[in-house]
């Protein structure tokens, strides 16, 4: 009893395969490929170890602009250099999205739902500028069934609110071309009382992410695309991670990841064909609870509606 200690994490749940969804963590890619995009994933994180975090989550994303339809992609596979050459900016045009995220960790889940808007613009022959926002709900709950206390009237449960419903609102903007993008975006803009009771009350906190990647074409079939995404979260500490990937032509990819002070990730993806792809990860635990945890695996299956072009894979997130 006099010995405390304080811990502080995101709130918001974290992916190793951030580059294979981008418009999880921005939403100015909402409608960066001239296709539907549809994304089914599931994260079991922490293995082994009771109440781990789980996210579910639906998303799909796509372009509304006849002129971008219609044309304004590379041709060829984004993965050759002759890409480089055959690539055209983005005609302006609008993207949408809708998310839907059910995120579990101990007693405390969270389900959002959310709409997202995204304007794109071609700066130059081949640089294009987004911005985009997500607007939804999260509805935070508590579980107090599955808490043992010894006072049955603990003021902290009885006379709190166990399940709260707050808006949720991210915005972010993204520079990119045919092999680089740049991003930042914030989560949660809105500051907003998770649960509150006669012991004090949790709010939610802005969440400050920078990402970026390249395409590195090494050889006529093997390109190299590293990424980074930078968290800043107060008053967690500030943590990265770095993930490279080896893509050949663009029937598969594979790769490996590094999260600071948290894992190392191993990830595959297969495009099968111009209608669905799919991608895996195992992050090896690496902080104290890997005594504990059998790691973290990440799975996502994605789906290209309305795939006039019969690309296998992105091209223009990579």
């Amino acid at each position: 009893m006099l010995i405390t200690a304080g811990a502080q994490a995101q709130q918001k749940p974290q992916y190793t395969q951030y580059p294979f969804n981008n418009y999880l963590i921005n939403p100015a890619f909402a409608g960066i490929e001239n296709y539907i995009d549809l994304k089914l994933g599931h994260r079991s994180q922490w293995t082994g170890l009771e109440g781990a975090p789980k996210t579910t989550y639906l998303t799909i994303n796509a372009p509304i602009g006849e002129g971008f339809l219609n044309g304004g992609a590379g041709s060829g596979n984004p993965n050759e250099r002759s890409y480089l050459r055959n690539y055209m900016a983005a005609e302006p045009h609008h993207g949408v999205g809708l998310q839907l995220i059910t995120d579990k960790a101990g007693l405390i889940s969270q389900n959002t739902l959310a709409g997202s808007y995204a304007y794109h613009l071609g700066l130059s022959s081949t640089s294009n500028l987004a911005v985009g926002v997500t607007a939804g709900v999260s509805q935070y709950s508590i579980n107090s069934s599955e808490i043992t206390i010894e006072n049955p009237i603990d003021p902290a449960i009885n006379n709190g609110n166990n399940s709260k419903w707050s808006p949720d609102v991210s915005v972010g903007a993204l520079l990119y071309g045919p092999n680089y993008y740049a991003g930042a975006s914030v989560q949660q803009v809105l500051s907003q009382s998770i649960f509150s009771s006669n012991s004090g009350q949790s709010k939610t906190v802005p969440h400050f992410l920078f990402t970026g990647g390249l395409r590195l074409y090494m050889t006529d079939d093997l390109t190299l695309m590293p990424s980074v995404l930078v968290k800043f979260i107060n008053p967690a500490p500030t943590t990265y991670d770095v993930n490279m990937k080896v893509a050949f032509r663009n029937d598969f990819w594979v790769g490996g990841s590094y999260r600071k002070d948290d894992s190392f990730g191993a990830l595959v993806g297969l495009n099968l064909s111009s209608l669905i792809n799919i991608g895996y990860s195992y992050d090896l635990t690496t902080s104290s609870l890997n005594t504990v945890s059998r790691g973290s695996h990440e799975i996502v299956i994605g789906i290209m509606l309305n795939n006039t072009y019969n690309v296998k894979c992105p091209q223009r997130s990579f």
